[in-house]
């Protein structure tokens, strides 16, 4: 290989250091005391020496100077007291995204300024700064700009996250990768590699996962002698000082800051080092260097030379660390440390590498070229690649064989072709949309010109960059009749942005001429008017590569050119400057702050950078937004599971549905529009804008060209979007109207729920259902195309806005401070046809580098057939996934008026243009996959297989016109119903009315509850029918509003339900203290999740924690406080049908509706005395009964019961049976055998086992009803009801007691009226009180029953009987008045009046001789104790709760920060029946503590502790005592249980631990919490709170909605000093570890952890394991002594994020600790 042809492979601005680059000071050359290789090769232009030591590793060396920097030379280390444990300090802060490179540097920079202005006071420490940078931001391409850079050392390291070949399709596998600059500290040396591990370990964090070591084995380099060894365990590492870290979809710019006074370096001098390396980052990553990169990305070694190890980059960080030294592997080339690709250089002159150099083949060499026609030819090629053109779509043909063999014999291209020169055009236009330059096209001559034409058009309307170097016949063959010959001049007219025919190629014309042609053509194409050009090229023969002599001459001028790689003619062009339109800006900055009603619409955007922008000016603006679904910002991947992640953005994704209501789109009027990108798919949208005439309308575009086919714009602003953001960004963000924003907010939030409830109800696979969940499948690095005609439209409408994340982004939310990021997506709108979809979509995918996953319709895919050829050419790319939604026709004239006014034949032919062809044929003819699905659960597999096989997939989605336009229809006027709905409600709300930031109207003032026992005439269950007298108990809660409005619910549990009276009263104390204070929100009534809603975020508590039947009471006093509020009634107040509150209550209070009733018989007796009593409910009026079995043995004594009274009263009543999953299947078979003749309207819950209720439907033919089916439903309602709509299952029996209230049974009715099934509200032995609410909402699933019936246009079934029969059983009532349910006067049944039922709701009071207790909260006992003892005194703060003094005692012990006022509800809740007492540890809250000399003798601190607490104890009670301890209290508290088993009973231990094991870990432990006392004394405890809760341990804490709330009581500490000795002396590195000590544990211990805690799960399951093996063999002693509690959804702070599973097992932990 030339010495010239080595040199093509660098970048020159990379490796070519000249001596004016040196420092000032000089320096001798370093010795390298490595063994030459005999081959050297001569470089140019550059004093370098290559050493052929590893084939895969180059050194290159020359002098350099070296800085002072913190060094540790391993060898000449010396331990210190503090070297093996951690730096004081180790944090990571991240910083507020940054629009740009620029803007990050900035934010870098004030963030030392900040610490330099308040140091910690740390002696060591590692601070990294770590800010989100657009995604552009690769970091090789960082890396390169850096060059200029004197801070050294500089390296980029990658690692494969896939391999290159599966299934014979070719990948360019997807790099991770990370560059940096410079060095924070460095470890060197040749000893012993275990000991430079252990000195790392001091420098690494695992709160910082991104914290990482970087270096090489088998290499030293002194930085004193600026020498290079390689002794056998030689070692060289280094913490980078600035890094650039590529991810999938952004990139972090991170600095790192280390210090450490024991090695003389400090603070200040490593931020004056920090500060100058800032100030020397290139901040302009050019576009010319994308050239070198593009190499870079596919450089492989010669393949000649053999890979050797011995310079393999490597990385660390702490869990890596610590896992090799458990394992015992102390070799850093372990398989997960090992980089793939790197590069690193040392000085200016000395740089390894390891996969990075390509070295050139079969470059054009011109001077070599056999004829002038491959000579143009060439120099066309050349030059393209210089201007980083490089991907090349040849269509067959002779004409074009000069140009063709050029391209092809270039090193540096990649062509493709495709005999459908269309499709190869359309192929050529997605690949520019995706790399965003053009793609080269060369076609023959003749119509194959022609063929390019509707690719042209699309990228000349959406300003897509193509360069057509289209062949031609010469001028003496033009108009001749000459074969294959065409006019091909200005063949595409206005629709390119530059055309040239070249002469035929001729050594007479300069060959420079030909460069420069090609310089202004692709000038042209990329410019503000970005579009296709046109180069029309002649030949005369020969075409062939065959000699013909040509004149060298031609080529004068060329030499500079030849020897260099840039193009010949560079334009330079000339930014404006702002201030030369600052005037204009201004003016548009007013009328954006001026906005009262703004609106944010996001059209097309092109680039991940146009989309970055988008996304701050999003958040910054405040505004609501209307994203389109090519803006990248439709479909939003989430960072973080917390479920407040949307706050703060308003996305309108579903306004267009939302516009369906009318007097929403009367009222929506926004007075600032403000439109970024181009083209928005919404119809309804753009007609909103049509319509209001918004008063101001900005739209901002880089190109010049009109888009306002509206005429609406009254301000263009043609600059980038990145340029616009960063003009808004520097203003204060403008102040919206608050009520305009919250009730956009609201209504597209109740639609997209509606959305998704059709969608996922709908049994069938579905188009809308398709793009509602095709964004889940955009995982990592993906991106999406979508094809025109409904495919777009059905994505725009439907698309779920918030995709979930995995666990990958989860934790890397965090650490950008970014709740979410856009998903790429691209389609052909520019002149929206269905032609060259499929062939764009994979050109796409090639040019983004992306997995691509293409949804289009069948008529677009097969108008593209052609496109499989190029699918199948196996480009390098990623596979992809092409979704046909096969609907057999045109779908979209289906939804156009020409569908209502035409005959169906004439659509069928003309319009639908209908087909029957077999698209899994021509995938096969292909060599594609394909699978074909017809149901949700095949596309989901379908789905999930083609992401797990790495090759392309097409998955054809059966699909049928007319039932698509119905499905649209039904989701359409679902979603303008309820769009009406909620502006209704939110419009009878004024503006005052408002007292919060959200729709919150009152506030609760008061709730209590009263226990109540009422007697029955028959018992509820059989267990009790031994019994004279029937009792049942339960709870009334009275409700008072701030404006002593008072609304009452009932809670009655059964014994069917899971929960007991002690557990339902817990929970009610507890409610009873968080909901008094608590805001409601006026859309609670809507009960469309705004309960869930209302739970999670007001009272702070998981929605799923209530029991059913305590959510439910609650609901129904919340719903009837609210509807008395509103002067309405309950069934006014949840149908909402008027505007006026007083017309709805007037109007229900006179009506005669009624509810039609069931009676409920218990099938118990013999069949004559059940018929008997069925009888004469009969002619008391009742129309349906349901009867009670399985009850007896055998199935036919039931089947008995039936056919008797079928015998007395024929058909004349409805019969309903309830097995109550009490048979097996065969008995049931039996029954259902015997009863197929009767006419069962219903078989309730028949089976046992839920799986076999399908089956028995299917077997019997006889219908049945779901019950208790749906009580286990309530998570996940819809998705396990799916498999249940099968037409044998006809109507699900709702209780809402049992169910989780009216909100989800709301739901769950809901979804039974969808598929045509009854929905029976059932009661569970309520009082008059429930019964009423039922007959109410009862009421309400009817109307909602008429209106989907109405929807559907299907004829309504008739009103169902409902369940409500149990008040034949009350003897006793809850009120003074009983509800009245009877036969009205001129009625054929018995009923429950609407109007009695109103009534009864309006004068309800409480029968009290019914009631056994009230509780109306109770005051928390607050004093004081002083205790003394040998070194420590302490006045300590104690809170008292319920119990008697004599009676069973529980002590809480907070955690580290905590309080006595953590506990405070769960002391509540528990007070029933314990007395519970809180206290202040010492340090904390109100507690005073002075402590003296305790470090005496090892672990005294928390000896001395347990000692003062016994005495606290002893004196609050003579007996035993309960210990709950959270953490730091839970330590503590095992102490004292170990410790004192004479007074503790039993210990609850919450996220607690035994202590430390290893004494190397406490020394270390000691030394943290050291260093966190001296922070938190110095900086104060706000500054303290920050830094801890950032920690991992607290990630699902910072997730919960009153984390705010929480840091806020943090503050409250009274004695700082106290408190920083506290978290010393009280650390778990100075407590004795009590490991072997749980052998010897005589006392039950309860170990509650969090779900998402897994250090200490792990804890717990060790603990418990230790305890149980001290009994073993003993399983009830095991059971008894440990017993673990995971409590779900939660992470560390299990009693603040779930508390109420806590109080429950606490409960029953305490009950039977106190029994034994």
């Amino acid at each position: 290989m030339q010495s010239a042809d080595l040199l093509r492979s660098f970048n020159p601005s990379l490796f070519h250091c000249p001596n004016h680059r040196r420092r000032r000071h000089s320096s001798s050359s370093p010795s390298l005391p490595f063994r030459h290789s005999p081959l050297i090769l001569p470089l140019r232009n550059v004093g370098l020496l290559r050493l052929r030591l590893n084939p895969n590793s180059h050194v290159y060396a020359q002098n350099e100077f070296y800085g002072r920097e913190l060094e540790i030379a391993v060898n000449e280390f010396e331990e210190t007291g503090c070297s093996d444990l951690p730096v004081e300090i180790c944090l990571t802060k991240n910083l507020d995204p940054a629009l740009t490179l620029r803007h990050a540097v900035d934010a870098m920079k004030e963030a030392i300024n900040k610490l330099k202005l308040d140091p910690p006071c740390s002696r060591s420490g590692v601070l990294r700064f770590q800010i989100a940078v657009p995604p552009s931001v690769k970091s090789l391409n960082w890396l390169h700009s850096q060059s200029v850079s004197d801070s050294f050392p500089q390296f980029y390291l990658a690692t494969k996250t896939m391999h290159e070949q599966f299934n014979g399709l070719v990948i360019m596998p997807r790099m991770l990768g990370v560059s940096g600059v410079g060095a924070a500290i460095t470890f060197h040396g040749s000893s012993d590699v275990l000991r430079v591990y252990k000195l790392m370990e001091r420098y690494l964090s695992f709160e910082s996962p991104l914290l990482r070591t970087y270096g090489f084995t088998g290499i030293d380099w002194s930085m004193k002698s600026n020498e290079m060894y390689n002794p056998p365990g030689s070692f060289y590492f280094f913490i980078p000082q600035i890094e650039m870290v590529e991810f999938e979809n952004f990139s972090f710019l991170a600095s790192n800051l280390v210090w450490d006074n024991s090695l003389s370096y400090t603070l200040n001098e490593a931020a004056h080092s920090l500060e100058r390396s800032l100030h020397q980052i290139n901040l302009h990553i050019s576009s010319a260097s994308t050239h070198d990169i593009d190499m870079w990305g596919c450089f492989e070694d010669p393949p000649d030379i053999k890979p050797k190890e011995d310079f393999t980059m490597v990385y660390m960080n702490a869990e890596i660390l610590k896992n090799m030294l458990a394992k015992g592997r102390f070799s850093s080339r372990e398989e997960p440390t090992n980089a793939d690709k790197s590069y690193y250089r040392h000085s200016s002159t000395v740089f390894f590498s390891k996969n990075m150099l390509l070295f050139p083949h079969g470059t054009s060499k011109i001077y070599e070229c056999t004829n002038i026609n491959l000579l143009w030819a060439s120099l066309i090629v050349e030059e393209c690649v210089r201007l980083g053109l490089m991907y090349f779509c040849i269509a067959p043909g002779s004409r074009s064989s000069p140009l063709a063999l050029s391209a092809c014999n270039h090193s540096l291209t990649t062509c493709t072709s495709c005999y459908d020169e269309r499709s190869l055009a359309f192929h050529a236009l997605g690949y520019a949309r995706g790399s965003h330059k053009p793609a080269v096209v060369i076609t023959s001559s003749g119509t194959a010109v022609s063929n390019l034409f509707p690719a042209v058009v699309e990228a000349s309307q959406d300003f897509v960059p193509l360069l057509l170097l289209t062949a031609d016949r010469p001028p003496e063959l033009q108009d001749s009749g000459a074969n294959q010959s065409i006019d091909q001049v200005n063949h595409f007219g206005k629709f390119v942005r530059f055309f040239y025919s070249l002469p035929p190629p001729t050594d007479q014309i300069p060959a420079r001429m030909v460069l420069t042609t090609i310089d202004s053509a692709v000038y042209s194409a990329s410019q503000s008017l970005c579009g296709p050009v046109h180069i029309n090229c002649p030949f005369r023969e020969p075409l062939e590569d065959v000699h013909k002599e040509w004149s060298i001459d031609c080529l004068r001028g060329l030499n500079l050119w030849i020897s260099k790689e840039e193009p010949f003619t560079q334009y330079i062009k000339i930014q404006h400057i702002r201030g030369h339109c600052q005037d204009q800006i201004v003016k548009v900055l007013d009328v954006i702050n001026s906005a009262n009603r703004g609106l944010l619409l996001l059209g097309s955007l092109n680039t991940n950078d146009e989309i970055w922008a988008a996304l701050l000016l999003a958040k910054h603006l405040s505004w609501p937004i209307v994203p389109d679904v090519l803006s990248g910002l439709r479909l939003r991947k989430l960072l973080t599971s917390c479920q407040c992640a949307e706050d703060g953005y308003i996305f309108l994704d579903h306004l267009d549905h939302v516009l369906l209501s009318e007097s929403i789109k009367c009222w929506v009027q926004p007075d600032v529009v403000v439109q970024i990108g181009r083209r928005i798919t919404s119809k309804r949208v753009v007609q909103l804008f049509d319509c209001c005439s918004p008063s101001v309308y900005v739209f901002v575009d880089k190109h010049p060209d009109r888009q306002d086919p509206s005429h609406l714009v009254t301000h263009r602003v043609q600059c980038s979007i990145v340029e616009f953001a960063e003009i808004l960004l520097a203003e204060k963000s403008p102040k919206l109207g608050r009520k305009w924003s919250l009730f956009l907010k609201e209504l597209n939030l109740m639609v997209a729920m509606e959305i998704s409830f059709q969608i996922y109800a709908k049994n069938s696979l579905t188009e809308p259902y398709v793009a509602h969940v095709v964004g889940e499948v955009l995982k990592g690095d993906s991106a999406l195309f979508i094809g025109n005609s409904m495919p777009i439209r059905d994505l725009d409408m439907y698309g779920k806005g918030w995709i979930k994340p995995n666990t990958h982004f989860v934790s890397l939310g965090t650490s950008c401070n970014l709740p979410f990021l856009g998903v790429p997506v691209s389609g052909n709108r520019g002149a929206s046809g269905i032609d060259g979809l499929l062939s764009s979509s994979i050109g796409f995918a090639v040019g983004s580098q992306k997995r691509v996953l293409c949804v289009i319709g069948d008529v677009s895919f097969l108008h593209d057939t052609n496109g499989l050829a190029i699918l199948s050419n196996r480009i390098k790319r990623q596979p992809m996934i092409i979704i046909v939604i096969n609907n057999h026709g045109g779908a979209i004239f289906s939804f156009l008026p020409i569908a209502t006014r035409t005959k169906c034949s004439l659509l069928s032919e003309y319009f639908y243009t209908s087909h029957d062809i077999t698209i899994g044929m021509l995938c096969k003819a292909h060599r594609v996959k394909h699978l074909l699905v017809k149901t949700k659960l095949e596309l989901q597999h379908a789905l999930h297989e083609s992401q797990l096989d790495y090759s392309d997939c097409v998955i054809e989605v059966e699909s049928c016109i007319e039932d698509n336009a119905k499905f649209h229809s039904i989701v359409s006027q679902s979603c303008c119903q309820v769009a009406d709905q909620v502006f209704r409600a939110l419009s009878e709300i004024p503006v005052f009315d408002i007292i919060s930031d959200g729709l919150s109207i009152c506030k609760i003032q008061k709730l209590e509850y009263s226990l109540y026992r009422i007697q029955l005439c028959a018992p509820i269950s059989k267990s009790l029918h031994d019994k004279k007298e029937f009792y049942h108990d339960g709870f009334v809660l009275t409700l008072s509003l701030d404006d002593n409005t008072i609304g009452y619910g009932e809670i009655a549990p059964i014994e069917i339900h899971k929960e007991d009276i002690l557990d339902v009263e817990e929970q009610l104390r507890f409610l009873v203290h968080i909901m008094e204070g608590s805001e409601l929100n006026c859309l609670l009534p809507l009960l469309r999740g705004s309960f869930s809603q209302w739970i999670w975020e007001t009272l702070g508590i998981p929605p799923s924690s209530i029991f059913p039947s305590v959510r439910c009471g609650m609901e129904m006093a919340i719903l009837n406080a609210l509807a008395k509020r509103h002067g309405s009634n309950l069934s006014g107040f949840l149908d909402d049908l008027s505007s006026s509150t007083k017309k709805i209550a007037d109007k229900n209070t006179g009506t005669d509706a009624g509810v039609p009733i069931c009676a409920l018989v218990d099938c118990h007796g013999a069949p004559n005395a059940v018929a008997h009593v069925v009888s004469k409910l009969f002619y008391e009026g009742f129309t349906t009964v349901k009867i009670k079995v399985a009850r007896r043995e055998d199935p036919s004594e039931d089947a008995a019961v039936i056919s008797e009274i079928r015998e007395l009263l024929g058909y004349q009543i409805s019969i309903r049976v309830d097995a109550n999953r009490k048979w097996t299947y065969d008995k049931a078979i039996h029954f259902g055998s015997s009863v197929k003749s009767f006419a069962l309207e219903y078989i309730e819950e028949p089976v046992c086992f839920e799986n076999d209720i399908i089956r028995f439907c299917e077997e019997t033919g006889l219908p049945v009803a779901l019950d208790e089916t749906i009580d286990d439903a309530t998570e996940e309602a819809l998705h396990k009801l799916e498999k249940f709509v099968h037409p044998g299952i006809v109507a699900v029996v709702i209780k809402p007691s049992m169910v989780g209230g009216f909100e989800n049974a709301a739901l769950i009715a809901k979804w039974a009226q969808l598929h045509e099934k009854m929905a029976i509200v059932s009661s569970t032995f309520e009082s008059s009180l429930g019964l009423s609410a039922y007959v109410k909402f009862a009421y309400h699933l009817e109307k909602n029953n008429k209106s989907i019936a109405n929807i559907r246009r299907i004829k309504q079934n008739a009103t169902a009987a409902h369940g409500l029969g149990t008040f034949q059983w009350l003897i006793e009532d809850l009120s003074t008045e009983t509800l009245k349910i009877c036969k009205p006067l001129n009625g054929s049944r018995v009923e429950a009046s609407i109007r009695d039922a109103d009534i009864f709701l309006r004068s309800f009071q409480v029968n009290h001789e019914v009631i056994q207790q009230i509780y109306r909260g109770e005051q928390v006992r607050s004093y004081k104790s002083e205790v003394n003892s040998d070194g420590f005194a302490c006045s300590f703060k104690l809170l008292e709760a319920g119990g008697d003094k004599d009676g069973k005692v529980v002590v809480f012990l907070h955690g580290f920060l905590g309080s006595s006022r953590d506990w405070i509800p769960l002391m509540k809740a528990l007070s029933i029946t314990t007395r519970c007492i809180s206290i202040d540890l010492p340090g904390h809250g109100e507690s005073c503590a002075s402590w003296h000399n305790l470090i005496q003798e090892p672990y005294q601190p928390i000896k001395t502790v347990a000692e003062m607490l016994l005495k606290l104890i002893c004196n609050a009670t003579t007996g035993r005592v309960i210990l709950v301890g959270y953490s730091m209290g839970g330590r503590i508290a095992l102490y004292m249980s170990l410790k004192y088993p004479e007074k503790i009973d039993g210990t609850v231990l919450m996220s607690g631990s035994p202590g430390l094991r290893d004494e190397n870990t406490r020394r270390i432990r000691t030394s943290q919490d050291e260093s966190r006392a001296s922070y938190l004394l110095s900086h104060g405890l706000h500054s303290f709170l920050e830094i801890w809760y950032e920690g991992n341990l607290w990630k699902s804490l910072r997730n919960h909605p009153h984390f705010k709330k929480i840091l806020s009581q943090r503050e409250e500490h009274q004695d700082i000093r106290s408190l920083a000795k506290s978290l010393t002396e009280l650390s778990a590195g100075r407590q004795r570890p009590l490991w072997n000590e749980l052998r010897q544990c005589k006392k039950p211990l309860l170990l509650i952890v969090g779900e998402n805690d897994s250090k200490f799960r792990r804890i717990a399951e060790e603990m418990c394991s230790e305890i149980k093996s001290s009994c073993a063999g003993d399983i009830a002693k095991q059971e008894d002594l440990c017993e673990i509690l995971v409590v779900p959804g939660c992470g560390h702070a299990v009693h603040l994020e779930n508390p109420l599973p806590v109080i429950t097992a606490m409960r029953k932990f305490i009950t039977r600790v106190s029994e034994n």
